[in-house]
C-alpha cells in the first residue's frame, strides 16, 4: 500500500515537473521569437537608413563630377569664338590649319571633341577629320545656336542609342554670321567609371528620358519604361522573395526580380535627375549576423533552463537505469550545444571581420567628403582665375594675366597645405605654429571669397583694431576656418533681402573674431558642430565645414561656439589665446 502512495506520489511530481518545463519552454520560445522579430525590425529600419545615407553621399559626389565636367566645357565655345585665327578663316574661307588648330585647343583643354562649321552647316574644320565636308545644317546644336546667339546646350539622341552632348556658339563679325563651333562633351567615361560599381546609376533629363545609365539598355527610355523592362521576374518569382525577406521593410523597387533601395537627387542642371539602386544583401548579411549571435543566446539559454529544471525530475527519480540514460541523454545534448557553441563563434569572427570592413569602407567615404569640400572653394577660385588669365592674354595684356596665374600659384599651395591638413587630422601637431596676425588672416580668407562675393550683393562690414592681433597659430588652417565661416554666411543669407555680413576682431585677454549674418538662424545650435549635420538642401553640402573647423580650433588651443542673435542670424566666435599668454602662464 506504502508503496502504490509512493508511486502515486512520484508520478504526480513527475507530472507537474514535466508541465513546468513545457511551460518554461513555451515562454522562452515565445520570448525568443519576440526578440528576434524586435530586433530584425529595428536593425533592417537602422543598415537601411546608413545604406541611404551613404548612397546619397554618393550622388552628392557623382553629380559634382558632371556639373564640372559641364562647367569646364561650356566655356570653350566661347573663348574659340573669339580666336583670331578660327575668325580669319572663316572670314577668308581658309581652312587649312584650322583643324590642326581645334586638335591643339583639344589636347590643351581636354575635350572630347571640337567642329568647325560654315555659315551653311557644313563641317570645315574638326578633330575627327572623318566629318568634315558632311553637313550639319538641320543638327540641333546648329539650329539653337543660331537662334540663340549665345552658348547652347543640346543633347542629341544616337542611331545606336545613346546622346551627343554638345556646346555650340555661332561666330559673328560686324553682325554677320561667319559659321558655328561645337565642342562636344565627355560624359560617356562617368558611365565607364559607374561601370565598377554594384550599384546601378541612372540619369534622366527633365523629361524623364534616361540619358546616362550604367545599362545601355536604359538609354533613350523613359525612366518607368526601362525599369519595366529590365524587371522581368513574375508575380510567383517575387511572392517566394518576399518570403525569404519575410521580416523586412518593403523595397522601394525591383530590378531584374531584386528587391533595391532607390535613391534620387537632382542635378542643378536643366532639371536632371540622379538615380541609383542598391541591393539589399549588404543589409541582410549584417542583420542576419547579430540575429544569429541572439538565436545561439537563446539556445544557450534554452539549454540551460532545461538542465535545470530535468535536475529536480532527476533527483526524484528511483530508477538508476531510468537516471543513466537520462543522464547519457544530458551529456549527448550538451556535446551537441558544444559543437553549436564552437560553430556560432566561427560565424561571429566572420562577423566581427565584416564589420570592421564596413568600418574601413565608412572612414574612407567621410575622408572623400572631406575632400572634396575642402577643395571646392580653392578650385572654384583657380577656374575664374584661369578664365580671366586667358581672357587677358588674347586681349595682348600679359602682365595682368602674370598677376591671375601667380593668384592661381598661390591656390596650389594652399590645396597642397589643405592635403596635408587631412592627413594630420589623426596626430596632434604643431610643427607649423608660427606668430600670426589675425588681421592679416581675415584679410587673406576676404581675397579668396573675392568670387564668390562679387556674383552677389553683400554688405561686408569689418571693424579690426589698429594695433596688431597676434596669435600663435598655423596661418592655413586659421584661415580655412574664416572661410568656412564666411561660406556658411553667404549661404545662410542668400534668401534675405538686404544681406550682410559683420567680421569683428577685438583684443582682450584673448583674441576673438566673430562673424555675423541676417540670415534665418539655427534652428538645432547645439548639433551644428556635429559631422554630417547640415540646413543646406541635398546636393549643397555634406555638413564637414563646420565639425573640421571646430577640430582645427581646439588644435590651435582656442574653441569655436556658435549662438543665435537677438535681432535675428547667426554668429560664430574664434577664440584663441593672444600671443605670449601661454609662455606667461608656463612661467
Amino acid at each position: 500500500m506504502r508503496m502504490r502512495q509512493r508511486s502515486n506520489q512520484l508520478n504526480e511530481s513527475e507530472t507537474g515537473v514535466s508541465w513546468g518545463i513545457r511551460l518554461a519552454v513555451m515562454l522562452l520560445m515565445l520570448l525568443a521569437i519576440a526578440v528576434v522579430l524586435t530586433t530584425n525590425r529595428w536593425l533592417s529600419e537602422r543598415f537601411t537608413e546608413t545604406t541611404r545615407n551613404r548612397a546619397e553621399l554618393r550622388l552628392a559626389l557623382y553629380s559634382g563630377n558632371i556639373i564640372s565636367e559641364l562647367q569646364r566645357t561650356s566655356v570653350v565655345p566661347l573663348l574659340l569664338a573669339d580666336d583670331p585665327a578660327i575668325r580669319d578663316a572663316l572670314v577668308k574661307s581658309n581652312f587649312i590649319g584650322t583643324t590642326l588648330r581645334l586638335i591643339e585647343v583639344q589636347r590643351e583643354i581636354g575635350v572630347a571633341s571640337i567642329m568647325l562649321l560654315d555659315r551653311h552647316g557644313f563641317a570645315v574644320g574638326a578633330t575627327n577629320r572623318n566629318v568634315l565636308g558632311a553637313s550639319h545644317r538641320s543638327a540641333p546644336y546648329f539650329v539653337d545656336a543660331l537662334r540663340s546667339r549665345d552658348t547652347v546646350f543640346s543633347a542629341s539622341p544616337q542611331e545606336g542609342g545613346g546622346f551627343d552632348f554638345t556646346y555650340s556658339r555661332v561666330i559673328e563679325a560686324n553682325g554677320q554670321i561667319l559659321g558655328a563651333i561645337v565642342v562636344a562633351v565627355d560624359m560617356m567615361k562617368h558611365e565607364r567609371a559607374w561601370a565598377g560599381l554594384q550599384d546601378a546609376v541612372v540619369v534622366t533629363d527633365s523629361a524623364g528620358t534616361v540619358i546616362l545609365a550604367t545599362n545601355s539598355a536604359w538609354r533613350s527610355k523613359p525612366i518607368d519604361q526601362a525599369l519595366t523592362s529590365v524587371d522581368s521576374a513574375s508575380a510567383l518569382d517575387r511572392a517566394l522573395k518576399n518570403a525569404t525577406e519575410w521580416a523586412q521593410n518593403p523595397p522601394d523597387a525591383y530590378l531584374s526580380g531584386e528587391a533595391v533601395l532607390r535613391t534620387e537627387a537632382r542635378v542643378p542642371f536643366q532639371g536632371w535627375r540622379m538615380l541609383t539602386f542598391t541591393a539589399y544583401d549588404s543589409v541582410r548579411e549584417r542583420v542576419n549576423g547579430v540575429i544569429a549571435l541572439e538565436i545561439m543566446g537563446f539556445a544557450i539559454l534554452a539549454a540551460l533552463t532545461f538542465y535545470l529544471l530535468s535536475r529536480r525530475a532527476w533527483s526524484q527519480s528511483m530508477s538508476f537505469q531510468r537516471e543513466s540514460a537520462e543522464l547519457r541523454l544530458l551529456n549527448a545534448r550538451l556535446s551537441r550545444e558544444i559543437a553549436e557553441r564552437e560553430k556560432a563563434q566561427k560565424n561571429l569572427e566572420v562577423a566581427e571581420l565584416t564589420l570592421a570592413q564596413s568600418s574601413k569602407l565608412a572612414a574612407l567615404g567621410e575622408m572623400s567628403a572631406a575632400v572634396s569640400h575642402e577643395l571646392n572653394q580653392p578650385l572654384a577660385a583657380m577656374k575664374t582665375y584661369l578664365a580671366g588669365a586667358r581672357l587677358l592674354l588674347q586681349r595682348k595684356r600679359p602682365d595682368e594675366a602674370l598677376s591671375s596665374f601667380q593668384r592661381i600659384d598661390d591656390l596650389i599651395d594652399r590645396m597642397g597645405a589643405i592635403t596635408r591638413q587631412l592627413k594630420s587630422y589623426a596626430r596632434k601637431g604643431g610643427e607649423a605654429f608660427e606668430p600670426v596676425d589675425m588681421r592679416a588672416c581675415v584679410s587673406s580668407a576676404l581675397a579668396m571669397m573675392e568670387p564668390q562675393l562679387k556674383q552677389r550683393v553683400v554688405k561686408i562690414t569689418r571693424t579690426v583694431p589698429r594695433q596688431p592681433v597676434m596669435v600663435m597659430a598655423d596661418r592655413l588652417r586659421l584661415e580655412q576656418v574664416i572661410i568656412n565661416l564666411l561660406r556658411n554666411a553667404l549661404d545662410a543669407t542668400k534668401d534675405v533681402k538686404d544681406p550682410q555680413i559683420d567680421l569683428l576682431l577685438s583684443l582682450g585677454e584673448t583674441a576673438i573674431l566673430a562673424v555675423r549674418d541676417n540670415g534665418t538662424g539655427i534652428s538645432e545650435i547645439g548639433s551644428v558642430f556635429e559631422p554630417f549635420y547640415t540646413t543646406k538642401k541635398p546636393g549643397d553640402g555634406v555638413g564637414l565645414g563646420l565639425a573640421i573647423s571646430s577640430g582645427i580650433v581646439t588644435d590651435l588651443g582656442g574653441r569655436l561656439t556658435a549662438r543665435n542673435a537677438d535681432e535675428g542670424g547667426a554668429v560664430f566666435e574664434i577664440q584663441l589665446p593672444v600671443l605670449g599668454t601661454e609662455t606667461k602662464a608656463a612661467e
